[in-house]
């Protein structure tokens, strides 16, 4: 029987990976490109970069364009509300890229790359912070992730504006003194906060390295700082909430399940969030698996169009296959 093709898309908040499998375990193709978020590009935009980004994939697995693609798995930040998810697949599919797709939020592509178990709660802390749950009966757990307007707290850009909201009240002394305010003038090499805020705002500083102080924040904590540490310990209480309610909405807190957790903040491991979550957690549900997820999240989109091609969960050995080459 010939190997059936498929292409599988991890969209994030700020890349996206693409793979060209086929039903037999191979990997033939793997291309990166930006964000296919349509919160980031709009719906219009979002559908135009999966199509150049699949096309690109497509190419570099020397497929020509008479050979048709069984299933295209598409997981993405920005398919958050069922209303969003379902306008992705209906346009999605529109654009007839394969002959079946499936379209979700990534933090199922998350989910399938850190366990083959149905029962499931994922915390993704990249960026952004989310979860979501899965149970074997189909049952699925999500939030909003709509920001601070639904609630969220949490992630590394969240992290690193909190670095410099703390660093200049320390400085023009509206809030408490705190080692924030020489490690953020220090990273950028700037003499004040307000320097590193007005360089900022005018575009002498590129917006996207105020991300660098997620990693000044966790430092200034590691150090001992007061301020820091509590914004630390509270994004550990927000993780755990995330699980709590993910698991106790699939009635899973009691049960043998699997807590996967990713994205760049929970896989950097920083000990004073991982040494403080992993007993929390522990403790929260005894009889769950706690893994930190070391396998691309590409790679849990391509197992699930793999599952897809196979109507049920693909073989171990094909899924071995898959984790190796990606």
């Amino acid at each position: 029987m010939t190997a059936r093709l498929y292409a599988a898309a991890d969209g994030g908040n700020s890349k996206t990976d693409v793979v060209v499998g086929d039903s037999d375990g191979r990997i033939l193709s793997r291309v990166t490109g930006p964000t296919i978020s349509p919160h980031v590009l709009s719906f219009e935009g979002a559908l135009a970069q999966l199509s150049a980004l699949v096309a690109q994939a497509r190419r570099e697995a020397s497929l020509p364009p008479s050979i048709e693609l069984s299933h295209l798995a598409v997981y993405t930040a920005g398919a958050d509300l069922p209303i969003e998810v379902d306008r992705l697949n209906t346009e999605i599919s529109a654009l007839a890229l394969a002959a079946t797709t499936t379209v979700d939020n990534d933090l199922f592509a998350l989910l399938r790359a850190g366990t083959a178990t149905p029962d499931a709660v994922g915390v993704v802390c990249g960026a952004g912070i989310n979860a979501a749950g899965r149970r074997a009966d189909g049952a699925t757990s999500r939030f909003p992730a709509l920001g601070q307007r639904s609630g969220d707290w949490g992630g590394g850009q969240h992290l690193a504006a909190l670095a410099l909201y703390h660093a200049i009240r320390s400085e023009d002394g509206r809030g408490p003194a705190t080692a924030l305010e020489p490690a953020v003038r220090d990273h950028f090499g700037l003499p004040t906060v307000e320097a590193v805020t007005i360089a900022l705002h005018l575009g002498d500083l590129p917006e996207s390295r105020l991300d660098e102080l997620c990693e000044v924040m966790f430092a200034v904590a590691t150090a001992g700082d007061e301020l820091a540490t509590r914004v630390v310990r509270r994004l550990t209480d927000e993780i755990e909430s995330l699980v709590r309610v993910s698991a106790k909405r699939l009635d899973l807190l009691e049960a043998p399940y699997t807590i996967v957790l990713g994205g760049g903040v929970l896989t950097a491991r920083h000990p004073m969030l991982h040494d403080d979550l992993m007993p929390r957690l522990h403790a929260l549900s005894p009889r769950a698996t706690v893994n930190v997820l070391s396998s691309p999240p590409v790679a849990g989109a391509a197992l699930l169009a793999l599952d897809a091609l196979h109507g049920g969960p693909c073989p171990p050995a094909l899924e071995s296959a898959v984790r190796a080459a990606l």
